[in-house]
């Protein structure tokens, strides 16, 4: 039997889709699993051990894309594939099923669309607090299999050696050996809507290695938003004062690196973007911060006795919300919450105790 997934994108969204691979794998032991992603997100499931093929295409646009995808999907008619699953359902994720023409083809109900899958299940468009794996995993409920549990099918990415061996030099000449309780904070994102304020980062980062010597923070953010990331370690050095030396920026980090890095780290502190999700499918400690979206919805999804906390602003009417317009204009669901709420967090997470990755 051959199966195709198909999550072109985000990072997050594959990470979340991870979970069902695993149990496809263990509810088809014999198909060949293959999945179709775009390359920004192509390292989450790269390795994955339960995968047999990872297909990457490019993301072009315009009358070039539907060429692209033309040419796409008529080589994966050829695969003659028994299931297509689309985890997606986007124009082009749909598009590219279709296409397939597999003898089945799941995907979610849309407006103009359904008719490219033999089988539509029902997703409601609001936004419910309920977890992203469930969401995703009502397409496999269609196959017969029965629901997930974070401690039997959690989110995974598998470790790249080379990127392990990579961030241990780095981390090495930045002066922070293997005994370091390291912190890892991502201070950007993509979406301004989920952007935590630069100066409570700040306070947060001062904060920590205040409060314990041994302590070193690193802050990470995305490939165009290293300014960001300069800024809020200015504005943290200046706050700790005889700390300011363990606070700081060694660099960018491509998704592997990143998830090694946060794989030997004691705790990871970011905002609900791709880069708490990566941090999910280690063993390392987590503390959200949320905004326009819920915890319930985004915390790692993985065995429960690993801490994962999620600082919320509290009950506001406006919450959550499509992400498209800030109704009351000021952002209070992220300015709202206190950096004095984000360090107790913190420091209750690192009360866990040992790291469960060693570097």
């Amino acid at each position: 039997m051959q199966i195709l997934l198909v999550r072109l994108r985000l990072i997050g969204d594959v990470v979340f889709t991870t979970p069902a691979i695993r149990a496809l794998r263990r509810h088809y032991p014999n198909a060949r699993l293959t999945y179709l992603v775009e390359a920004q997100a192509a390292p989450v499931v790269r390795g994955n051990p339960h995968l047999d093929e990872v297909m990457v295409v490019r993301r072009s646009r315009g009358w070039t894309r539907i060429a692209d995808d033309w040419r796409l999907g008529r080589a994966l008619a050829r695969r003659r594939f028994d299931l297509v699953i689309d985890f997606h359902g986007g124009p082009r994720g749909s598009w590219i099923t279709w296409l397939t023409g597999a003898r089945q083809r799941l995907g979610y109900t849309v407006a103009g669309r359904s008719w490219m899958y033999t089988q539509a299940v029902e997703r409601p468009r609001e936004l419910r607090p309920r977890h992203s794996v469930e969401n995703q995993w009502d397409l496999l409920a269609a196959l017969g299999i029965p629901p997930p549990t974070p401690a039997d099918d959690p989110i995974e990415m598998a470790e790249d050696p080379a990127a392990r061996a990579s961030v241990d030099a780095r981390l090495a000449q930045a002066g922070l050996g293997p005994d370091t309780p390291l912190i890892v904070m991502h201070v950007s994102a993509g979406n301004p809507f989920r952007r935590w304020p630069a100066a409570s980062f700040a306070a947060v980062a001062a904060g920590l290695v205040a409060a314990d010597a041994s302590r070193a923070v690193v802050l990470t953010s995305g490939p165009s938003e290293s300014e960001a990331a300069e800024a809020v370690g200015h504005a943290a050095r200046i706050l700790a004062g005889p700390a300011a030396e363990r606070i700081l920026g060694i660099g960018e980090f491509d998704l592997a690196e990143l998830r090694a890095l946060i794989g030997g780290a004691s705790l990871y502190i970011g905002g609900d973007s791709g880069p708490l999700h990566i941090a999910g499918t280690t063993a390392t400690p987590v503390v959200g911060l949320f905004g326009p979206t819920l915890a319930v919805r985004s915390l790692p999804w993985r065995d429960p006795a690993v801490p994962a906390l999620g600082v919320e602003p509290g009950p506001l009417s406006c919450r959550p919300c499509d992400q498209r317009t800030c109704v009351p204009g000021d952002f209070r669901c992220l300015t709202q919450t206190p950096p004095e709420r984000v360090i107790e967090a913190a420091e209750r997470a690192l009360a866990h105790g040992s790291r469960k990755d060693s570097r």
